[in-house]
This record gives structure tokens, sequence and C-alpha cells, in this order.
């Protein structure tokens, strides 16, 4: 029984406590990764600015910094913003219906332990690489002019932190 209450005390405390995350290790290939000054806040919300800047859409945020708070665990912010144009989906779906999967492609912004905050995001020519092939240099074409447009929205959104 003393067991069974101290196991249940020692789970309590672990879901409590706050998560510190050390200093993430992105991926090598694919990845660009951009550490700013900028609050967490302040960044996701400079971010939704420079997508409608770049005449992309917001059309999906995810993240599990809210729903960890309302289990009374406190967690870095943390979010993952789809971004998408129909244009680029239909021209995509013609030339490989599998690619679509990686639609919408996204962005993620991470609040760092001294309050600051960084974007980062899978670079969409990454993303649709694995298609190439089967689907032909129009593809590659695609995500370039995507590559294009991330990372004007990755230095709108982060240029008050220059």
């Amino acid at each position: 029984m003393k067991r069974a209450i101290l196991a249940t005390w020692l789970l309590a405390l672990i879901l409590a406590a706050p998560v510190t995350a050390a200093e993430p290790r992105w991926p090598d290939q694919g990845w660009q990764v951009m550490p700013t000054s900028l609050a967490y806040d302040d960044l996701l919300e400079a971010l939704r600015e420079a997508v409608e800047a770049e005449g992309l859409f917001v059309v999906t945020e995810a993240g599990p910094t809210e729903a960890a708070e309302n289990r009374g665990v406190t967690i870095p912010g943390n979010r993952v913003v789809g971004v998408f144009r129909n244009d680029y989906a239909v021209r995509i779906l013609r030339l490989s219906v599998p690619a679509m999967i990686e639609a919408p492609m996204r962005f993620y912004v991470t609040e760092n332990e001294e309050g600051s905050a960084t974007l980062s995001w899978k670079t969409p020519t990454h993303l649709l690489e694995p298609y190439v092939d089967a689907a032909g240099e129009e593809l590659e074409t695609v995500g370039r002019e995507l590559d294009t447009l991330f990372a004007a929205i990755a230095k709108r959104a982060t240029e008050e932190s220059e």
C-alpha cells in the first residue's frame, strides 16, 4: 500500500514539474533554423502577418503548450503553423497525388529558455524531393518556388529581431 502511495506521489510530482528543453539539435539536411530575439508570442504573430503579406494562408495550427497548461503542466511555447495556397495544391496534385501528403507545409515556432523564440521549417524542396523522380522536374520547380516564398516569409517575420 505504501509503495502504491509513493508511486502515485512520485508520478504526480513528475507530471507537475515544468518541462525544460535542452538546446535542440536540428537535423543537418532539409531544415532552415532562425533563432530570433523575438518573444514566442511576438514571433507567432509576426509569422502569421508575414504569411498573409507573402500571399499564402495559415491553414492549420497545432501545439501542445496550451493543452499541457490546462493539465497543469508547464512547457515552453511550441507551435506548428501549416501554410499553403490552393493553386500550389492543384499544381502538386496534377504532378503527384502522393506528394500532397506534404501539404500544408509547416513552420515551427519554439520558445527558448531565455524567452526568445526560434523559427524553423523543412524546406519545400526537401519535402517534395522523394516524389520528384516519379513526378518530374516540374515538381522540383514548385518546390523551389515555395522555398523562395518560405524564405521571404521567414525574413519578414524575423526582421524586427535583426
